[in-house]
């Protein structure tokens, strides 16, 4: 299966999001920041990342644009997972480079569709 990192300020919503993803398999990988999620997608090369927006320090859009478009992070693809469900945020996360969107709270259906529609790409 895949390694997938998530990235993501809320210890609760790590360990949701983790068990979501192990009960299919995943190998799960986590950043408790945007910052820190730049840095372990450099150097983990994960396959997949599930990003947070609003964390402190850089937030998740601007991790996302940091990662998509760094030569070699770019072929990583990202889900923003997040409270902000306004159409303008999904614009928004799609123009800084991420591939789907997810709103919290995370239902596993819809989280699951989004992640192997983009691991089978």
């Amino acid at each position: 299966m895949a390694r997938i990192l998530i990235v993501d300020d809320s210890p609760t919503q790590i360990v949701n999001q983790t068990k979501i993803l192990k009960k299919y398999g995943h190998e799960i990988i986590t950043a408790e920041s945007g910052t820190q999620g730049v840095e372990v997608a450099k150097a983990e090369l994960p396959d997949l990342i599930l990003m947070d927006v609003v964390m402190p320090d850089l937030n998740g859009f601007q991790a996302t644009r940091q990662i998509t478009r760094n030569e070699s992070t770019q072929h990583i693809p990202v889900i923003l997972v997040t409270t902000k469900d306004k159409e303008t945020d999904m614009v928004w996360g799609k123009r800084q480079g991420a591939k789907a969107y997810v709103v919290k709270p995370v239902v596993e259906s819809v989280l699951m569709k989004a992640v192997n529609e983009l691991l089978e790409n």
